[in-house]
């Protein structure tokens, strides 16, 4: 992963803490020739509210920091999985039954996958 994407999922990350999501997991995708992206960041939050406080804080972040906005955002109508393209970057931010269901981790079991560790 080159430093420009490294700088986005840090970024991202800032934010998910800011509002305390759980089992944070990066999916390098930086050498997988199909990819949609360079990197998936993969997140929880344990209510609809949590989960769109911790997408409204990723947006927060990399606009503030980096200038950066997403390209699309969709789930924020009901907050149950919450998805923020930054074009080379992917967050999802899921209710915890909808990650377990989508298991978005498991499809790319290719790619190196960095667990991050919870803030407590």
């Amino acid at each position: 992963m080159n430093a420009t994407i490294k700088t986005l999922v840090d970024t991202a990350i800032k934010g998910i803490q800011e509002k305390k999501g759980k089992g944070i997991k990066v999916v390098d995708l930086s050498h997988m020739d199909e990819s949609i992206c360079q990197a998936f960041i993969v997140c929880e939050g344990n209510s609809p509210t949590q989960v769109d406080a911790i997408a409204d804080s990723v947006e927060d972040t990399m606009r503030i920091d980096l200038k950066e906005k997403p390209a699309h955002v969709v789930g924020k109508e009901n907050s149950y999985w919450i998805a923020m393209d930054y074009v080379d970057v992917i967050v999802h931010v899921f209710l915890p039954e909808a990650r377990d269901f989508y298991n978005l981790e498991n499809l790319w079991m290719d790619a190196p996958i960095e667990e991050i560790p919870d803030l407590d």
